[in-house]
């Protein structure tokens, strides 16, 4: 089996685990606190790269030639994956995955006036495109619109440009000691969330996300606590596969194949949590998927890459 093949097995595995991650999490946002899972899953996440590191004898560093740039990384890290895992608390699966699967098509925007990069006319239709899936699926309404929605896309948002950051500081600072700043950095983070946020004298009414974010930590219950760990377990495992993936294997080739992602929320969403889709929202997907796919076979025929790529679920 070929690099690119063995790449494609592993990006397939790696998934199928964030699947898995994201359904815990959607189940413990009615039973833990969103601050302490991003918490043990930086710390536990932050152990086994360390363990890793060791085993492979590669160097162990939280150094960062950029350390501004770096610090800008890991809040805009901290700062998307929470919001959508916020979002989760109210949003289907399969809608809040589709809406941050945009990644490529921000990533795609700030290459051309950032590194001014040439997107040629079929990609700003697939730009196009994609955004009109956004909007099928957001469904924009003066009267009953969903804020909700707008999480995954600011997780989207601030993932494409900390991708963006990623590019320009890859020549002083690894892909593992920016795997380990985003690691600890969200530990301590959530850490610090965990404390200041539940002092907040917010009113939380009916919203089950608010109550996520705003719960006190608990180390009482320990089905609990088996369920952030395996969170912790399983979204490693998945980082792992990804990382060593994009290590051997050409992204435009095997990137597409990170919207599997997308359907196992669609069928997930309905096994476990009986959401179906509405046909607008299929339809959304159907052409964010089909943008973003696009964006990454002309990325691989152009041979302009546009980031550097490491997980769209990082």
């Amino acid at each position: 089996m070929d690099d690119d093949r063995r790449g494609i097995v592993f990006v397939l595995f790696g998934m199928s685990l964030f699947s898995i991650q994201d359904i815990l999490i959607r189940e413990l946002s009615d039973l833990a606190s969103l601050t302490q899972i991003m918490s043990l899953r930086g710390l536990v996440g932050g152990l086994i790269l360390i363990c890793f590191l060791k085993y492979t004898k590669r160097p162990i560093s939280l150094h960062s030639s950029y350390p501004i740039l770096a610090s800008i990384r890991v809040v805009l890290f901290f700062t998307g994956f929470l919001c959508f895992y916020f979002a989760l608390g109210e949003m289907g699966l399969a809608e809040a995955t589709s809406l941050f699967f945009v990644s490529p098509i921000f990533v795609t925007i700030f290459s051309k006036f950032i590194f001014k990069n040439e997107i040629g006319i079929y990609r700003w239709c697939a730009v196009i495109a994609g955004f009109v899936g956004v909007l099928m699926i957001v469904k924009p309404n003066p009267d009953h619109f969903n804020k909700i929605a707008l999480l995954p896309l600011a997780s989207a948002l601030t993932y494409s440009i900390s991708m963006m950051i990623a590019k320009y500081t890859r020549d002083k600072d690894s892909m593992f000691q920016q795997m380990m700043h985003m690691y600890w950095s969200s530990a301590a983070f959530g850490m610090l969330a965990g404390i200041g946020l539940p002092v907040l004298e917010l009113h939380l009414g009916d919203s089950k996300s608010l109550m996520f974010l705003l719960r006190d930590w608990s180390f009482a219950d320990q089905k609990v606590l088996l369920m952030m760990l395996a969170v912790c377990l399983v979204g490693s495992a998945g980082m792992l596969l990804l990382t060593t993936a994009y290590r051997i294997a050409s992204p435009p080739v095997i990137a597409p194949f990170e919207y599997v992602l997308l359907v196992l929320a669609v069928v997930n969403g309905l096994w476990f949590f009986g959401e179906v889709p509405d046909l607008y929202s299929f339809v959304g997907m159907f052409l964010i998927t089909g943008s973003g796919m696009f964006i990454f076979v002309r990325e691989g025929i152009k041979r302009e890459p546009l980031a550097v790529k490491t997980s769209l679920r990082t």
